[in-house]
């Protein structure tokens, strides 16, 4: 009997992946820049006012951003936190920091208080430069209720016990047009903006420059936060490479054929986010629109004005455009690409048949680690989510053994490769991969005999129904797809017959009423009979438990499906 093939396959070698660029953060911001100088590169509008800055532009102001670090101190591998919305000073900060040889880390402005006082310590940032207020959010003011203990407050001098590698705050007030100020106080520790780069004007260009030279692909890139739906968010390192062949991959990935106009209404603190949103457009030559914060009504007015060919965002997202008084009306005839778009398919102005292809990946990974990319067919997917990509190494094993099974045999997905974190803040390595350097992601699936991986979801959300494995993120994939869903979240709940049943908790859209018969009747086309859910319960957002990313508590949600179903 010849020996079974065990479930291990490697992508093609990096050097052989086309389209990959300098593998830095601060080459490829001068690679693109050296391409496109004058093109308009990122927009953000705000009620009257329109900033456009060209790559040219962006490569300035990062350099302003790198400057003034330096002249503050800032060394090889300071650590900088970027708290703000979606605004040029973002792109400005996260590309200065780069070249002043320092790590941006990125920071949720989801943050509650105890959230952000986690953050700071977690970081061991010495520089946050934050924004002063978002929404109901005033950081200056939680900021100075959680350290009332300082014990030197002066600018660039910030001496505080609380967060011991803390030395200096920025703040930036709102963008033109917004009347919201920056507020300097802190005990006189806090530097304004504009103050700040002010600080750099004595630096020459060539010093930044010359740093910049010197960082290498395997130096430390950024830092992001875990969703923390389980427990504390963990921090994420990654490295100057894990950045730049994202960012130089993504067109290459969705076949973006020209400049495109990419928009986000999502943080920048998501590692996805940043990742895809950067890569599409800068990579092709395109420019990012920005919008602060997600808002249906001006989105929908963005795609117009700015002829926004692509958004990435999220189901519950495009419900809510489409249940905004402005649907109608609204021209989406530019969009090209949009993730997940059968919602916005449905407009009559809209034209793009695209279709966002199969893949996996992870902030640990930095995003995707696995596809085909989006010119090959949906028959060669499969649906699989593909091999793994260039310089990965992926490789099925027994969750409990850790020992690879034979191809087609259900475990644990782990991957190793050259865009995986290089680990978890203040773990050991073998906390953050197994001996042969893999990350254990902790989702199920298996590959086949031609290397493609099938994805079959969380280990410890599968929902085990009538001895069949059901991914909640499967239903809740296509239930996202039905008009009037906002947000949907499949749970397994216990059940004497069954094991567990499976139960699917929506909230629908402002004034939309789900009829559940017309619901499952969809479902039923989509989906096998047992993945079909059992009961489908209603909720309202105030039911539904968030994370700071906006993610939802699956435990939380079980409960309450529980509590309703024991209630009658």
């Amino acid at each position: 009997m010849s020996e079974q093939k065990l479930s291990i396959v490697c992508g093609i070698p990096l050097a052989d992946e086309p389209g990959i660029g300098t593998l830095t953060i601060p080459g490829y911001l001068r690679e693109v820049v050296a391409r496109y100088g004058a093109a308009e590169a990122l927009v953000l509008r705000n009620g009257g006012h329109r900033i456009a800055w060209s790559y040219d532009d962006l490569l300035a102001r990062s350099l302003e951003v790198a400057r003034a670090l330096v002249a503050s101190g800032a060394g090889k591998n300071t650590r900088v936190g970027i708290l703000m919305t979606n605004r040029p000073e973002f792109l400005a900060a996260l590309f200065g920091a780069a070249l002043a040889g320092a790590v941006p880390v990125a920071l949720s402005t989801f943050s509650t208080v105890p959230e952000l006082d986690y953050l700071l310590g977690a970081s061991q940032i010495s520089v946050l430069i934050y924004e002063q207020v978002v929404l109901k959010k005033d950081f200056g003011a939680m900021l100075e209720g959680l350290e009332s203990g300082l014990l030197a407050a002066k600018p660039n001098a910030l001496l505080s016990a609380r967060w011991p590698f803390l030395r200096q705050l920025v703040v930036l007030g709102g963008v033109p047009g917004s009347g919201e100020p920056a507020r300097a106080s802190f005990g006189g520790a806090v530097e304004g903006w504009s103050e700040f780069l002010t600080r750099g004007t004595a630096v020459p260009e060539s010093l930044v420059l010359s740093r910049a030279d010197s960082v290498c692909p395997s130096d430390p890139g950024g830092i992001f936060f875990s969703s923390g739906t389980t427990s504390l968010p963990k921090g994420i390192a990654h490295s100057q490479r894990a950045f730049a062949i994202q960012w130089w991959r993504w067109p290459q990935v969705f076949a973006m054929r020209e400049p495109v106009r990419s928009w986000t209404g999502n943080g920048f603190f998501w590692s996805g986010n940043v990742s895809m949103i950067v890569g599409s457009a800068f990579s092709s030559g395109g420019a990012v629109i920005l919008q602060r914060m997600f808002e249906e009504t001006e989105a929908l007015d963005l795609i117009s004005s700015e002829q926004i060919t692509f958004m990435a965002g999220r189901p519950h997202q495009w419900a809510r455009l489409q249940a905004s008084p402005n649907w109608a009306t609204a021209d989406l005839s530019s969009l090209k690409y949009v993730t997940r778009g059968d919602i916005l398919r449905q407009h009559p102005t809209a034209g793009f048949d695209w279709e966002e292809p199969m893949s996996f990946g992870t902030t640990e990974t930095m995003t995707i680690c696995t596809s085909f990319g989006r010119d090959v067919t949906a028959e060669h997917y499969q649906g699989s989510c593909g091999p793994p990509l260039p310089g990965n190494v992926l490789k099925i094993v027994d969750p409990l053994t850790g020992a690879p099974v034979p191809v087609g045999q259900r475990g644990e997905m782990c991957i190793k490769g050259p865009t995986l974190m290089s680990g978890y803040l203040g773990k050991a390595p073998e906390q953050c991969f197994d001996a042969e350097g893999f990350y254990c992601s902790g989702d199920g699936g298996y590959v086949d005999g031609d290397g493609r991986f099938f994805w079959e979801g969380r280990l410890t959300d599968m929902i085990k129904t009538g001895g069949a494995n059901v991914s909640p993120e499967e239903v809740d994939a296509v239930i996202a797809r039905f008009s009037g869903v906002k947000r949907t979240q499949t749970v397994g709940v216990p059940d004497d017959l069954l094991g567990e049943m499976v139960v699917s908790c929506i909230v629908p859209v402002d004034g939309v009423i789900i009829d559940e018969p017309t619901l499952l009747s969809f479902l039923k086309k989509e989906l096998a009979s047992f993945k079909i859910p059992r009961r489908v319960l209603l909720f309202t957002d105030a039911d539904y438990a968030l994370t700071g990313n906006e993610k939802i508590k699956a435990s939380d949600i079980r409960d309450k499906a529980v509590a309703r179903l024991a209630a009658g």
